[in-house]
């Protein structure tokens, strides 16, 4: 899996390209966690290009949402497409993160 990063700031966007499956929910999880704390917590995760997650890749959004929770901190993922969201609704995973339409209002969020 191809992990693009991008610096807005002193705010981190990590965009992973495909889907969050098994074989790369390691990879994924690693790569976002490493943004974190060199960003102190201030990172966005845009999920534009990523079509669908499955059981390691939910797991993964919920280690690094529980991660940034307990030091005040939200997770914020922005360009969720419809399959995604739902799979983050009924696993009711949609209220431990922030959803944002695009990377613009997500790094705004931070202001």
């Amino acid at each position: 899996m191809e992990i693009r990063e991008q610096q807005h700031g002193a705010i981190k966007a990590l965009s992973p390209q495909g889907p969050i499956c098994q074989a790369d929910a390691a990879e994924f999880h690693k790569a976002v966690s490493a943004a974190i704390a060199s960003s102190m917590g201030r990172c966005v995760v845009d999920l534009t290009a990523t079509p669908f997650l499955d059981s390691q890749g939910l797991e993964s959004i919920l280690t690094l949402s529980e991660t940034l929770s307990d030091s005040g901190q939200f997770l914020k993922l922005c360009g969720v497409c419809e399959t995604v969201r739902e799979i983050l609704e009924l696993t009711d995973l949609a209220s431990s993160v922030e959803q944002y339409e695009d990377i613009t209002s997500a790094v705004r969020s931070f202001l």
